[in-house]
């Protein structure tokens, strides 16, 4: 299995930041210890050019020098400055070398990516730049005619996502989350499936699987981005799900059943996780990361 990991952002972020920056060099160091056999990469930025696809150019130069709004900050939840582009051109890229290698491979992970809430032109939710539809965008051009289902099962929804990929022939966005949860203002996907607070394994299950099935039928992927989530967990700071270990166990079985299980080319991204116990954080991504290389294939 080819990873992809990009450097942390050590950025003196204020005390009691809800952002855990600090799982992506933590499940790497576990990773690296326990996925015998895997190679690791870390890419270089993702092109300028390449992030005009989707962003706008004067929201990136906002964010390299310093110069969002107090209110765009706010939204943002992190400081921008150039080293926090820089690690999220990183990131980016990295998730479009992780489908590069899933088309040649089967299956690749980017040890982190999923960041769902970024618009073209403003980041939210802790989400600077759209890995996924940057990497949408630049398979246009170099596959045409690929069809791409986005599986995204974090437990917000994956609004920027949905904006940015709506209408575009071949691409197709679904999302199961918590309906009254962060954000607030929903966009339309492809296929949305919002669930209650609090929401429990066997519910959340029977919905992931029909809405799997359905998707599938809908979209006939040559390649699926699997947004996983840690945040689905019970003791997930935002999530506001209720699923425990072995309900995310299955939660992971499931999906990779309906798509590496069916030989799509599958990347795996890591998507939000705000545990109380940061560890925790960490393990949950190792241990998807961990089934996936897994899995018979």
């Amino acid at each position: 299995m080819l990873c992809f990991h990009h450097p942390d952002y050590h950025y003196p972020l204020p005390e009691g930041h809800p952002f855990p920056m600090d799982k992506f060099s933590r499940s790497r160091a576990l990773l690296e210890d326990e996925l015998r056999g895997a190679r690791f990469a870390g890419p270089a930025p993702a092109p300028e050019a390449l992030l005009h696809l989707v962003h706008s150019p004067g929201y990136l130069a906002a964010v390299r020098d310093s110069r969002l709004s107090e209110h765009d900050r706010n939204r943002l939840g992190l400081p921008d400055n150039p080293r926090l582009l820089d690690r999220c051109r990183r990131e980016t890229h990295g998730t479009l070398l992780a489908a590069r290698a899933a088309l040649g491979e089967g299956l690749a992970a980017n040890l982190g990516g999923g960041t769902h809430h970024a618009f073209a032109n403003r980041g939210l939710g802790f989400c600077v730049l759209n890995d996924v539809a940057v990497a949408c965008a630049v398979l246009e051009s170099e596959r045409p005619g690929l069809s791409v289902l986005v599986v995204d099962t974090d437990a917000h929804q994956g609004n920027g996502t949905h904006a940015l990929l709506r209408g575009r022939p071949g691409r197709f966005s679904h999302s199961i989350h918590v309906g009254s949860n962060y954000p607030s203002a929903k966009e339309p996907g492809d296929l949305d499936v919002a669930l209650a607070r609090g929401v429990e394994g066997p519910a959340y299950l029977a919905a992931l699987s029909a809405s799997l099935e359905e998707a599938l039928a809908r979209s006939r992927p040559g390649l699926v981005f699997w947004n996983s989530g840690a945040d689905v967990h019970r003791d997930d700071r935002f999530g506001q799900m209720a699923l425990d270990d072995a309900d995310i166990a299955e939660r992971d079985r499931r999906v990779l059943a309906a798509t590496l299980g069916a030989g799509i080319p599958t990347v795996v991204l890591y998507g939000g996780g705000y545990n109380a116990d940061r560890r925790k954080t960490a393990r949950l991504h190792v241990e998807t990361i961990l089934r996936a290389a897994a899995y018979p294939r």
